[in-house]
Parts: C-alpha cells; sequence; structure tokens
C-alpha cells in the first residue's frame, strides 16, 4: 500500500473543486488530499488558522505531508518545507484542487525551487 498526503492552498472550502490558492502565504484554507495507490483516497478542508504559518504548519510531524502544490511561495517557506523533507511543486496551470492532485499523481507539475520563488516576506 503506498499513501501519502498533498497539501493545496485553496481558495474555498469546496474540496477537490477548490481553485488553487495562487499563493502559499495568502490563502484562506487548505485542501489536503490523500493518496493512496495511485488514486484520492480521502479529502480534508483545514482553515488556516488551523495551520501555524510555514512547514511547520503543514509537516508538523504529524500531518505526514509529502507534497505542497502552490501557485506561489516565498524563498523561506520553500526552505522550510525542503528541510522537514516536502516537495513543493508549481499548481498555477490548475484551476481546481483536483486537477492539481490528478497532475501530482500523473507526475506532471514542475518542483519548485529557488529560481521560481517570489520576493514577499520581506525578502
Amino acid at each position: 500500500m503506498n499513501a501519502h498526503l498533498i497539501a493545496i492552498p485553496s481558495e474555498n472550502p469546496r474540496g477537490l473543486d477548490a481553485p488553487v490558492g495562487a499563493h502559499f502565504g495568502h490563502c484562506d484554507l487548505y485542501t489536503q488530499v490523500q493518496i493512496e495507490d495511485g488514486k484520492i483516497n480521502h479529502v480534508d478542508v483545514i482553515p488556516k488558522a488551523g495551520w501555524m504559518h510555514g512547514a511547520g504548519s503543514v509537516s508538523g510531524g504529524k500531518r505526514g505531508v509529502k507534497q505542497l502544490i502552490a501557485g506561489g511561495m516565498g524563498l523561506r517557506p520553500l526552505m522550510g518545507f525542503n528541510q522537514v523533507g516536502i516537495k513543493v511543486f508549481h499548481g498555477t496551470m490548475a484551476k481546481t484542487v483536483g486537477e492539481a492532485v490528478q497532475s501530482a499523481i500523473d507526475e506532471k507539475l514542475i518542483e519548485f525551487t529557488q529560481n521560481h520563488t517570489c520576493g514577499g516576506g520581506g525578502l
């Protein structure tokens, strides 16, 4: 059994039908999707207040997120995710969380690097 979690900053609580949030630090909530054997197994919508800001919020050692799909992100959060073993991918081409997750399952997303970060957060 191959299971892992993907987190996606989202614009509203519509689960897989929610638009992907344009930027990691500016979303209202996160949609967390459990993938098992290449299929969507479970979907949770988590308010931003339920997560601390930054990499610790998504992984926290408890959530078990292995991937994050975002439209934009600053260097500090990206570095934090990389340090805790979470791979960050671009989700800007997907209109919905469901489309982004399917692209992740199909391994069609581009991994986020320092070259893709924006200058927010005082950087």
